[in-house]
């Protein structure tokens, strides 16, 4: 009998990133509109559900998912007790961190979170939240809010805590950054009776391991270069590889050609150094994956 993984994939901005992840790693999700909860995957042992971040760390402590894509800062708030496999670094809009951030109106008088003493504040971490109040010693109403915190500032609460990605949906709303509560990424959580099935450990370490290396790869491109090799010493000082470039010998003895990995940040600085230095024939290329 075919083994069957229940994966949760988070519903809602992280979606479209993590599908686009996934069909970078070899695994296409595909949505029908009449099953909103359970879209199609091209591997038989892979049983995805679409689930609230919110409430995957929930389902898969309690054996409901064996595994799923959820924020640390989701982990954090529902205090659940899972394996973290893998930390993916990657949000709906870029690949960075996001930040659960205190936050108020920019003209008031709140600088600290000793100043928010009687307040009230309103957000979707809230056991988060609670725990942050407690452990500086200040009493304050937290009450849960359906997203759109930032509007609710100065009508309805004195603050509000919710992650942030770029800081302009705070900006736009008026807002000041008071304190961060949580940096958080992309995890890979695991039920802990799951992560002690032998099949279910290895088919979860296989799927970490290949979004790891799509992650890597969008960082990265691959150069391809013909180099005489009078001039190879001063090619292969200017080039920042992971490792030493393969070198293989071309028909006329004279010349090599040269193959690199390197990030995709600094290509556009080394090409012109690169030409000048006497490679020749310099093509980039994208990676799908990279292992390290």
């Amino acid at each position: 009998m075919q083994g069957k993984l229940k994966l949760g994939i988070p519903k809602g901005s992280l979606q479209e990133a993590t599908f686009g992840l996934f069909k970078r790693a070899g695994f296409e999700f595909r949505m029908s509109s009449g099953r909103s909860y359970h879209p199609s995957v091209n591997d038989p042992e892979i049983e995805p559900l679409l689930i609230r971040p919110q409430e995957i760390p929930r389902y898969i402590e309690q054996g409901i998912l064996d595994a799923g894509l959820t924020g640390k800062d989701w982990i954090e708030d529902n205090g659940s007790d899972v394996v973290e496999v893998a930390e993916l670094t990657y949000s709906k809009a870029t690949n960075n961190a996001i930040r659960v951030v205190l936050a108020s109106g920019n003209n008031d008088s709140i600088l600290s979170v000793k100043d928010l003493e009687g307040k009230r504040i309103a957000t979707e971490y809230v056991r988060l939240t609670e725990r942050y109040l407690e452990q500086h010693g200040v009493k304050a109403g937290v009450e849960f809010s359906w997203g759109a915190c930032e509007v609710k500032v100065p009508d309805l609460v004195d603050a509000i805590v919710v992650n942030t990605e770029t800081g302009s949906s705070l900006r736009a709303h008026n807002l000041k950054i008071i304190d961060t509560l949580l940096v958080s990424t992309t995890r890979l959580a695991v039920n802990r009776s799951a992560w002690e099935d032998g099949w279910k450990r290895a088919k979860i370490e296989n799927i970490a391991m290949l979004l790891q290396a799509a992650l890597n790869a969008d960082q990265l491109v691959g150069l391809k270069m013909n180099v005489e090799r009078t001039n190879l010493e001063t090619v292969t000082a200017i080039l920042p590889a992971l490792k030493n470039p393969t070198i293989s010998p071309l028909s006329n003895p004279d010349w090599v050609a040269l193959e690199i990995i390197v990030a995709e940040s600094t290509v556009r600085d080394i090409l012109p150094n690169l030409k000048r230095a006497g490679a020749e024939g310099i093509v980039e290329y994208p990676l799908n994956k990279v292992i390290y």
